[in-house]
């Protein structure tokens, strides 16, 4: 009976200490919540205004001689495929990595470029923090993107990433960045281009790919701590649930040695 309540001490005290710590980590994630939510409306206002700028472009039939609007006829090999993946620094936030993993097992034998630490070490690649990443580094990526797909190393471009729907909610999803299309309609602008169309496009192309790489990021953050801060919430009322039916098994041992040592007590006075 002793060893039981010892046990059981021993137990309570190990999941109080999970408690805590998931506690903490839900404040960590609560404080950096904010600041992750701005960073995404941003990123997404700035990726927007970037296409804006060239949709009126892509409908010009001298901007189907870019190089980003080549089309390639046929089925594209995986090793002609290059997917920049954004998985999250850290774990514990629920499925947010293996959701990522799990959708690139749907392209095996393709090229990566990793972004977040988590996709870094599954890809053997040097860490490149997805917390940390900013536009200067997404327009170094950005360049080299392009300067390979004009230089036909590679036939599309794509980014797996998560898409944040709510804090409840977090899809991962394939975005296809390059070759670019055309769009369905084109409302007609008034503006006239200098020196001409196509050379506006090939240069306005790279700050809008390193535009969708770190609004990308920046939303891919935001789901990673949404989901941790869901997580930990989820793991806290678990672990209190624990404690709690813990210590109602502790409180009954205890209660019955108790009861034991008075039965043994009244035992030996009568004898």
């Amino acid at each position: 009976m002793g060893a039981d309540i010892k046990k059981l001490r021993n137990r309570i005290k190990s999941v109080d200490s999970t408690l805590h710590l998931t506690k903490a980590m839900g404040l960590v994630a609560s404080s950096k919540m904010r600041r992750a939510l701005d960073g995404m409306l941003k990123g997404r206002e700035y990726e927007n205004a970037v296409r804006n700028a060239i949709e009126p472009l892509l409908g010009s039939a001298e901007c189907r001689k870019s190089p980003y609007m080549r089309k390639t006829e046929g089925e594209i090999a995986p090793e002609r495929t290059l997917l920049i993946v954004i998985a999250g620094d850290r774990g514990l936030a629920g499925g947010y990595n293996a959701n990522i993993f799990r959708a690139m097992r749907e392209f095996p034998g393709v090229d990566v470029i990793p972004i977040g630490k988590r996709a870094c070490d599954r890809y053997k690649k040097a860490p490149l923090y997805a917390e940390t990443f900013d536009f200067a580094s997404s327009q170094d990526l950005a360049a080299r993107i392009c300067r390979e797909f004009s230089e036909k190393k590679y036939d599309r471009v794509g980014i797996v990433s998560t898409k944040y729907v709510s804090v409840m909610t977090q899809e991962a999803s394939v975005k296809w960045i390059l070759p670019l299309t055309e769009p369905e309609e084109v409302k007609p602008t008034g503006v006239i281009f200098e020196p001409d169309e196509i050379t506006i496009l090939n240069a306005a192309v790279p700050e809008y790919i390193a535009g969708i790489i770190v609004s990308a990021t920046r939303e891919s953050f935001c789901s990673e701590i949404a989901a941790r801060r869901t997580a930990m919430d989820s793991a806290g009322k678990n672990a209190q649930e624990m404690i709690d039916d813990l210590s109602i098994k502790y409180n009954r041992a205890r209660q019955g040695a108790i009861t034991q040592e008075i039965t043994e007590i009244v035992a030996g006075s009568g004898a």
